[in-house]
């Protein structure tokens, strides 16, 4: 009968350095991953309303930014990207055409344009978060 044995302690060395990385790096390296992501879905945004938006929207397309970074619910680390254009909203959902009696002519469609660079954007988003991940498994080990 054979028997196998297993040493543990290079797993245990592995996992006490990741730990001392997670507490020690990883606020940092994920702050700034998620600064780059935020940037990145702000471009993207950006082409596609000068894409989809072919009329003069005002300060529609200039006023589309990044946030900061916050805690989403206290535990997920999180970016905004928004318009802050007072008439934005109107673009992206939607909005009655009223004449000035308040009479209703029709409906302007929305543009839709964050829904669709989210959409655009997430297969991309997860690439990028396994080869961050790799990239910290990897300094991890050094």
């Amino acid at each position: 009968m054979s028997r196998d044995d297993f040493d543990l302690r290079q797993l245990d060395a592995f996992s006490g350095r990741l730990m001392e990385l997670a507490q020690r790096r990883m606020p940092k390296e994920t702050r700034k991953f998620i600064m780059k992501s935020g940037n990145k879905l702000r471009k993207l945004t950006a082409a596609k309303a000068r894409q989809l938006t072919k009329k003069k929207t005002g300060n529609y397309r200039k006023g589309i930014k990044r946030g900061k970074v916050y805690k989403y619910r206290n535990e997920e680390t999180a970016i905004r990207v928004y318009d802050a254009s007072p008439h934005a909203h109107l673009l992206e959902y939607g909005h009655r055409q009223v004449t000035k009696s308040g009479r209703e002519v029709s409906f302007v469609r929305g543009y839709r344009v964050f829904e669709q660079a989210r959409r655009a954007f997430e297969q991309e988003f997860i690439e990028d978060c396994e080869a961050f991940i790799d990239e910290m498994i990897e300094e991890g080990l050094r």
